[in-house]
């Protein structure tokens, strides 16, 4: 929702200003710390770096609308408050969940009149912006276009989905990057040090090594990091103990149950997912099972992972290993009995195994090729021969007449004969490649191909 009249102070204003705070009343570590200068951002060098785009347009108060796209704790709120404050402008924030069109219309009038009385834009924050609805987004729209407000938005969720298109095409949208592991511990080590945000002057300190470990254990986010910190310290105050060294005997109980960075219905799902399937298709077992174990770690559904097992088996083995597709079947009907965690002993074979066999997409490229075909020529007539004869009245018509039954010749070869419909004998569908039991395939294949071929152009001639 939005923020304070500017004649009130907020208690992070007077924590920063110096002001002395009861312990309970302090914002948490994370709110304090929050920068209030580009340079104090941590990570987000691709945007913010010497001569990038992003810093250039902010220093020279070019802003445009934005959007900032990343996961939870990179600083896209932060960041949002610190342009404000670099270019001066009037900063309101608003939740697409919790604020309303009525509230946006105020806001779109304090920022027409801050323009108009003080010649001072405003930034129109909009937290959580994938949950904008249609009549917020339409509400804005106007406003942004003609500059009323310049919208920054923050979400968790790939905005080419849960952005109307009209919003997209007004706005410039940016990555933000989970941070690096020295980028979190520099976060860290500037809270020690910071006495009017921080701990500095305190008598904490934090060894090396189990710094590092709250960098591990926040997977990129700075938000936890801190929080991390500071429940740590907090806990041994708790015990009365004011001058202590924090080390990894410490810091290990916080990290029980350390959730991982995922959404099952979300980017960050089809994000790990399609990894998974291009690691098993570029055939690397150790690639592929990391990935797979990702998702299974961080609560996916293992019955999601199996059936895109069996997809993979048909559609990137095929054919070059037919048992491929037994495997994961087996594995699929295993895990059902076995449920987990053992059922991730059935996962995890057919995993390797699809990883590790050869790869053949020549499945797939048939069927698209004969449903091209079928789209292009639409339903060509079944030739008589290839018809079903199963009264008189048919076998008058000629349904079945000139089969000739397969098994009745060498190798089940006919010789000359044809299955297609007549317009397009001759097409290829299926090309078999050179991996794996597609070789052999191939091979027979070409030999049958070429006992057609040659017999139909021998009755060419003659009939010539």
């Amino acid at each position: 929702m939005r923020g304070p009249p500017a004649d009130e102070t907020s208690l992070f204003e007077h924590a920063q200003r110096g002001g002395k705070l009861g312990e309970q009343a302090r914002p948490p570590l994370a709110e304090r710390m929050r920068p209030r200068t580009l340079d104090e951002v941590s990570g987000q060098r691709q945007l913010l770096g010497e001569g990038k785009w992003l810093r250039r347009i902010i220093e020279a108060d070019r802003l445009v609308s934005l959007i900032f796209w990343g996961p939870p704790g990179v600083g896209k709120t932060t960041l949002a408050r610190v342009i404000a404050q670099a270019t001066k402008r009037h900063y309101v924030p608003f939740s697409a969940v919790l604020g309303g069109v009525a509230e946006l219309r105020t806001i779109i009038k304090e920022a027409k009149d801050e323009r108009r009385y003080r010649g001072r834009g405003t930034i129109l924050f909009v937290d959580e912006l994938h949950r904008f609805n249609k009549s917020q987004q339409d509400a804005l729209l106007p406003h942004v276009e003609d500059g009323t407000v310049t919208l920054i938005g923050a979400t968790t969720e790939n905005p080419s989905f849960a952005v109307n298109a009209a919003i997209l095409s007004r706005v410039k949208v940016l990555c933000l990057e989970p941070l690096q592991l020295t980028e979190l511990e520099e976060l860290l080590e500037r809270a020690l040090k910071d006495e009017s945000r921080g701990y500095g002057g305190s008598s904490v300190e934090v060894g090396a090594e189990a710094l590092g470990l709250i960098a591990r254990a926040a997977d990129g986010d700075g938000r936890r990091a801190l929080s991390l910190l500071e429940a740590a310290i907090s806990a041994l105050r708790t015990e009365g103990v004011e001058s202590f060294e924090l080390g990894v005997n410490e810091i290990a109980p916080l990290l029980e149950n350390k959730g991982l960075l995922y959404d099952k219905s979300g980017d960050e799902h089809y994000n790990v997912t399609s990894a998974l399937i291009k690691s098993m298709r570029g055939s690397d077992p150790d690639a592929a099972v990391y990935w797979l174990m990702r998702m299974l770690e961080a609560g996916d559904d293992p019955l999601f992972v199996l059936r895109r097992l069996i997809i993979f088996a048909s559609e990137d083995v095929g054919n070059a290993d037919p048992r491929a597709l037994t495997v994961v079947v087996a594995a699929d009907q295993a895990f059902r009995r076995m449920g987990m965690p053992e059922g991730i002993y059935p996962i995890a074979q057919a995993c390797l195994y699809l990883a590790c066999c050869p790869k053949s997409n020549a499945v797939k490229r048939a069927f698209t090729s004969a449903r091209s075909e079928i789209q292009n020529s639409g339903s060509l007539a079944v030739p008589s021969k290839l018809r079903n004869a199963p009264t008189a009245l048919m076998k008058d018509l000629g349904y079945g007449k000139d089969y000739q039954y397969a098994h009745d010749f060498e190798g089940g070869v006919v010789p000359g004969e044809t299955y297609l419909p007549d317009e397009i004998v001759g097409t290829r569908f299926y090309e078999p490649t050179q991996q794996g039991l597609e070789e052999a395939i191939g091979k027979r294949l070409a030999r049958i191909r070429a006992a057609f071929e040659g017999s139909t152009d021998g009755q060419r001639e003659e009939s010539g």
